[in-house]
């Protein structure tokens, strides 16, 4: 099924579910989840899935277990895609991310000497630039208060060093494009634009070559 867009009550339902996160809530309109906020997501990761590959849908059903909100069900829905990219649908609208927001150790080690060094440093300082002023958002699970130990206080790219991941963010915000066929060539266009950062990641950074834990 092609997509053919979102309606009002797709975004009406994260609403209410964000004032009324029950199951009462979520079973009384499961229906209305399953037909106008899934389904449309299932058909724009099968319109995407030629250029980004299969898409892998996360559970509508929050974690509780080492949180303070105890509230059971997410007020999102998104999907991680296969080469790379996140999309993520609520009553804000339509969020795209790309990039590693958790780096391992290894990695870290390995994205930190990249930074550090003045030529691939040099380069994805120029990337995060662009891409912060076309609009997106650069952000990491978590940052240090202070250089990395072995790195200088005064580096010239100690904003990056700082960071335990690299990830850029971009938030659609909702409007009548939402209810059209628009979306995949926008999420389309927000995932080529970042793919220079997912490049550089990936030649300097790559898979972390720790064990599972």
């Amino acid at each position: 099924m092609a997509f053919r867009g979102w309606t009002d009550e797709a975004i009406r339902f994260f609403e209410e579910l964000e004032v009324d996160n029950t199951k009462a809530f979520w079973l009384a309109h499961k229906d209305v989840y399953e037909e106008q906020v899934r389904a449309p997501m299932r058909a724009l990761l099968d319109d995407l899935e030629e250029e980004f590959g299969r898409a892998r849908m996360f559970r509508p059903y929050r974690d509780t277990r080492f949180s303070a909100d105890k509230s059971p069900y997410k007020t999102t829905i998104a999907a991680e895609l296969e080469r790379g990219g996140y999309v993520q649908f609520s009553a804000a609208g339509l969020g795209v991310g790309a990039g590693s927001y958790h780096l391992a150790p290894d990695q870290l080690d390995r994205y930190r000497g990249a930074v550090a060094a003045d030529r691939t440093g040099r380069e994805i300082a120029g990337i995060v630039a662009t891409l912060r002023r076309d609009g997106y958002e650069v952000m990491a699970h978590d940052s240090l208060k202070t250089a990395p130990r072995g790195y200088p206080k005064d580096h010239p790219r100690l904003e990056l060093l700082r960071l335990k991941g690299l990830a850029v963010w971009r938030q659609l915000p909702a409007s009548d494009w939402l209810g059209s066929s628009k979306a995949p060539a926008k999420v389309t266009a927000a995932l080529r634009s970042a793919r220079p950062l997912t490049a550089w990641l990936e030649a300097y950074v790559g898979p972390s070559r720790l064990p599972p834990r």
